[in-house]
């Protein structure tokens, strides 16, 4: 097989950055591990930035964004049994748009497939080769036979445990993370959310977040250890802990019928440098963000806008000029999310070895951003996403 650029993985970051080539002219060929049914199931992030929400508009794919999305023009910030509320729309003149990223990927498979340019689900065996010639290969099984595709342009958009980044040698890749001492036990209710704009909660006994996928969904999270064994966590328990950290005197929380449960550790990583060779890296294969800042989708979403704008200006002009500066510009919007999201994260959970002073600090933090302009605008343009 023969394309120009082969795309190693079929989420948000694969599928934005085949169809953004496929505006320009660029053929491409998609392959995802999974099945359909399995991508278009995964549950992940909703909160969208402008800039992501306009670039799938822009792109012809945000029709049913703009149907069923909720623009959320605040977030709360709930500490001290008191709810404040970060006025995004007033503090940085733009707003946040709900929409879950299984529905992305839904809409981004249809334009796919529209297009007929290749999309194999259920690969097997993908590796990378020759990545420092200009034919580079990605060999793979799919329905039993092997396969060898040679592009001209390798995208890998395989996520953290793919196989793209591996194939960087040791040498060439430098690796920066952090573990957090905790992870986030998430629900998926049948239950009408009990706010109208995500609430973040800082208590002594952790941290939880308000937030919603539609008017009938809502999406809940308390602190727990990242190896917390789900069957200690009925239904009841998760309730009785959310409405002792969140709830507050005349603002219930709304109760329905769990329909997901899970448990996600927390890290924080960078991968530098995010290309090598005809190889590029985007989305979780490159960094991973703690969830508390809302950055993974929309980090993502912009690797491949700026891949995609290389590779056309490569085909254009012939010059590498901009795929050679591509891993030095995402890498500076990717630590400044890096910075947000720690921030964020530490300032809202309660580590395990933490004592008063490290809870009056966090305290003292929370009071300032609520009370001081200055404070609550950084925190709403890092939220926006209008700082790189």
């Amino acid at each position: 097989m023969r394309t120009q650029v082969g795309i190693v993985g079929a989420g948000p970051a694969g599928l934005t950055l085949a169809h953004l080539l496929h505006l320009e002219g660029i053929d491409s060929v998609v392959l995802e591990d999974r099945s359909r049914e399995y991508v278009e199931a995964r549950i992940r992030a909703g909160v969208l930035e402008p800039g992501t929400a306009d670039l799938l508009r822009e792109s012809g794919v945000g029709g049913r964004m703009d149907r069923e999305g909720i623009v959320h023009h605040g977030v709360g910030l709930q500490f001290d049994r008191e709810r404040h509320r970060i006025d995004l729309q007033a503090l940085t003149g733009t707003s946040l748009v709900i929409y879950g990223q299984t529905e992305i990927v839904k809409d981004l498979i249809e334009a796919r497939l529209e297009t007929g340019r290749p999309l194999l689900f259920e690969v097997e065996g993908v590796s990378v080769h020759e990545l420092e010639s200009d034919r580079p290969l990605v060999r793979f099984r799919h329905d039993g036979d092997e396969q060898e595709l040679e592009c001209d342009v390798i995208a890998g958009c395989d996520g953290f445990h793919g196989v793209s980044r591996p194939s960087i040698p040791a040498g060439v890749l430098r690796e920066f993370s952090r573990e957090y001492p905790f992870g986030w036990l998430g629900i998926l209710a049948a239950a009408p959310p009990s706010n109208d704009e995500v609430v973040y909660v800082h208590t002594e006994r952790g941290f939880a977040l308000l937030s919603l996928r539609s008017s009938e969904l809502s999406r809940l999270y308390l602190q727990c250890r990242p190896d917390e064994d789900l069957a200690d966590w009925p239904d009841d328990r998760i309730w009785e802990e959310l409405h002792i950290r969140a709830g507050l005197p005349g603002r219930p929380l709304n109760e329905g019928p769990v329909l997901e449960k899970g448990v996600t550790g927390m890290r924080s990583y960078v991968a530098e440098p995010m290309q090598y060779g005809r190889l590029f890296l985007a989305g979780d294969a490159a960094h991973i963000v703690p969830p508390t800042g809302a950055k993974g989708l929309n980090l993502a979403i912009a690797d491949v806008r700026i891949l995609a704008e290389s590779i056309a200006d490569w085909y254009r002009t012939g010059s590498t000029a901009a795929l050679d500066r591509y891993s030095e510009r995402c890498l500076r919007r990717v630590w400044r999310c890096e910075h947000f999201s720690w921030w964020m994260t530490t300032m809202l959970h309660r580590a395990p070895d933490d004592d008063e002073f490290g809870l009056r600090l966090q305290l003292s933090q929370l009071c300032y951003v609520t009370a001081s302009e200055a404070a609550a605008r950084s925190l709403a343009e890092n939220y926006v996403g209008l700082v790189d």
